[in-house]
């Protein structure tokens, strides 16, 4: 089985890919932790974007999805998080694999708003909290390991969250027209949310 699974930020999809994965005994395939853990040549290529700040090229992030969708251990199937973002790669997606379904885990923007404001990140071990949701500090606003105060990373404020759920309604959602796609209510909790996805996919 061969899934996208999609939603705005803040949504719960990478929660809902790494659970359901392992339900289905498939690969949970994150852009994110693809770009994060190159080696080689191939990590000074996109080291030489981040480094920058710019946006790592598609035709480089296709180049490193397809290396890791052609592994053994994707045969089976995977769940992709983060790609497609818009149609221009959903279609250069459909020519390295087919895909049999996309999930997505619909909340509103209130929510995401809401959601990603509450979050917090420890400077020094990088942990990461949500004032809102789990999983939340033992002591307000302060790291359980490390004891010093949480901070909010400048894209977890309202006004940059807001920007970011345009780009998705203009450039994501047109992608859930291309496939077969079902909507799952993403604002219940976590333990029902899956038991929804798994429905739609039996």
């Amino acid at each position: 089985m061969k899934l996208i699974f999609i939603g705005p930020q803040g949504s719960g999809k990478g929660t809902q890919a790494k659970i359901i994965s392992k339900k289905l005994g498939i690969l949970h395939v994150s852009t994110g932790d693809l770009i994060r853990n190159n080696k080689g040549e191939l990590k000074k290529e996109v080291d030489s974007y981040i480094n920058k700040g710019n946006l790592i090229p598609d035709s480089l992030m296709l180049k490193i999805l397809k290396g890791r969708l052609n592994r053994m251990d994707c045969k089976k199937g995977f769940i992709l998080d983060g790609y497609p973002r818009n149609i221009k790669q959903s279609g250069e997606l459909d020519q390295i694999t087919g895909i049999d379904k996309i999930i997505e885990i619909k909340i509103s923007d209130e929510e995401s708003v809401r959601r990603l404001s509450g979050r917090r990140s420890c400077k020094k071990c990088g942990k990461i909290y949500n004032l809102e949701t789990a999983p939340k500090p033992k002591k307000n606003n302060l790291c359980d390991d490390c004891n010093i105060k949480l901070f909010q990373r400048k894209d977890d404020s309202p006004e940059a969250i807001k920007k970011r759920l345009e780009i998705y309604h203009e450039d994501t959602e047109p992608v859930l027209e291309k496939y077969d796609s079902v909507k799952i209510n993403g604002e219940q909790n976590i333990e029902k949310v899956t038991k929804d996805v798994l429905n739609a996919l039996n």
